[in-house]
């Protein structure tokens, strides 16, 4: 065993072991250099970007899962910390917690996958755990195989519904609705929907979500499965878009505000609606540039990310090309050309993103992810490529044009979040020093500048894995890493 596999080894389970009776304790840090890079910013709000029309069944924008919304914007409308004396916490937990949301009361209620899959209720003030459901887990060893850091399924998402209820796709192929209790402190479980009727073996749910209608919509990796289950009748529907590897979708999709759904494979870039018996049925579908490579970035030889859904029409993906495009399409069903756009971000043989890109209005930021194959790419002082753009689609929709790239700033894997409140893009870096530091770091969403870092510790265990950042109601960021949970709150 090579030197780095032996010190994922260890990390693993230095974490796992101090997971039992300390659900209060802090992720344990190496010594780190500076705390704080920059400085505080003043707020400037961004103005005139359409708001993202609420999905009834949903959670309140902001609040109902990874992405967001319906439309999978990451965006926010409130504020996250500006960077003043700032308070840095964490939980360790033994499990990472990808996905955060956040009920009616401000509440966090996350799934957390690894040593204790569970779904979490917790106190975001305190960071201590409230309540706890046990989630099935993982097949035993799942987490010492080559891509056991890159499966998404199995409770990677989850969503909360517009009665603050928790949907979770289980690894056993059931969705389960649960309820809080009444005195908060855990969940009831209210509904089980059992998919294996239609689900073949090896088919694991990676997302489910609800359109505009109601109708709850999932898909699974393996076969490019796209399904359609009914709340009421629980009848359930599937079609599958690929065979084994060929067509298979890796991460979420975005709903619109028609009962349009946006499905991304790794070959294609899908829209579909229900037919009239509910069914999922594909209304158009576009092969996107693909290099045929699955690069170091990417948990599959396709598109990483999750379709984006933006006002006027139009929804967005990365695709696989050297470089890789940000490519736009028009989503009207019948249209003379689909294709808005693809412009090219980042550098040849160095170009890959394994998260959804952020939408504001007309304007989408791109994260270079190249370099990530896992947490034993980042130790020992390794980091990944850095780089961050912005491309905006021209105001006659005739073409897309890049506004900025930013090239000093290494995010190796988080799902990066912007406040509209405070015109920053929020995202989770990696430094170069062999005690390997981790950063909330925030970017000037007009000129891609950083603005400022702050240390959230050094180690294993604040690798972030792909998990996604939350701006609380609060005004605190939450993040989810292979210790735990994370969160910075500026002090005043």
């Amino acid at each position: 065993m090579s030197r780095t596999l032996t010190a994922v080894a260890v990390c693993l389970a230095a974490v796992v072991i101090c997971a039992p009776g300390s659900a209060a304790a802090p992720i344990p840090s190496l010594p780190a250099g500076p705390e704080f890079l920059g400085a505080p910013a003043i707020a400037a709000p961004i103005t005139g970007v359409a708001p993202v029309p609420r999905n009834p069944h949903l959670a309140a924008n902001g609040d109902s899962g990874i992405h967001n919304d319906g439309w999978m914007s990451d965006t926010y409308t409130r504020p996250g910390p500006l960077g003043n004396a700032t308070r840095v916490d964490s939980l360790l937990l033994g499990s990472e917690c990808g996905s955060v949301a956040f009920d009616r009361a401000g509440r966090i209620v996350t799934t957390c996958l690894g040593a204790a899959p569970g779904l979490y209720l917790i106190d975001p003030a305190a960071m201590t755990v409230l309540g706890r459901y046990p989630l099935p887990g993982r097949e035993p060893g799942e987490f010492l195989k080559p891509d056991g850091f890159s499966n998404f399924g199995g409770g990677g998402y989850f969503y909360l519904d517009g009665q603050d209820r928790a949907v979770v796709g289980g690894s056993d192929g059931h969705l389960r609705i649960f309820a809080e209790t009444p005195a908060a402190d855990g969940f009831t479980l209210v509904g089980d929907h059992d998919l294996t009727g239609v689900l073949q073996p090896g088919e694991t749910l990676n997302s489910a979500l609800p359109d505009s209608d109601g109708l709850i919509w999932f898909v699974a990796k393996t076969n490019g499965v796209v399904g359609t289950l009914d709340p009421e009748s629980g009848v359930a529907e599937v079609i599958r878009l690929g065979s084994g590897t060929e067509g298979q979708i890796e991460n979420s999709f975005a709903v619109g505000s028609s009962g349009d759904v946006y499905v991304a494979t790794n070959r294609e870039m899908l829209r579909l609606d229900a037919g009239h018996d509910g069914a999922p049925s594909v209304t158009w579908r576009v092969t996107y540039a693909n290099s045929g490579v699955r690069k170091p970035g990417q948990v599959d030889d396709g598109t990483g990310t999750t379709p984006t859904v933006l006002p006027g029409g139009y929804v967005a993906i990365t695709d696989n090309a050297d470089p890789m495009n940000v490519v736009v399409y028009r989503t009207a069903p019948e249209v003379a050309r689909r294709e808005v756009c693809a412009v090219p971000v980042f550098a040849r043989g160095a170009s890959a993103t394994e998260n959804s890109l952020i939408g504001a209005g007309n304007a989408l930021i791109v994260e270079n992810n190249y370099g990530y194959t896992g947490p034993r790419s980042t130790l020992l002082g390794a980091t990944t490529t850095p780089g961050f753009a912005r491309v905006d689609i021209d105001p006659d929709g005739a073409g897309c044009t890049r506004v900025w790239a930013e090239d000093t700033e290494a995010a190796p894997s988080v799902v990066p979040k912007l406040s509209l409140a405070t015109g920053l893009i929020y995202t989770f870096t990696k430094g170069a020093e062999p005690t390997d530091p981790w950063y909330w770091t925030a970017l000037d969403f007009r000129t891609g500048a950083l603005v400022w870092k702050r240390l959230a510790g050094a180690g294993f265990g604040f690798n972030n894995n792909y998990a996604g950042i939350a701006l609380g109601p609060d005004g605190a960021a939450y993040l989810g890493s292979l210790g735990g949970l994370m969160s910075l709150r500026d002090g005043r």
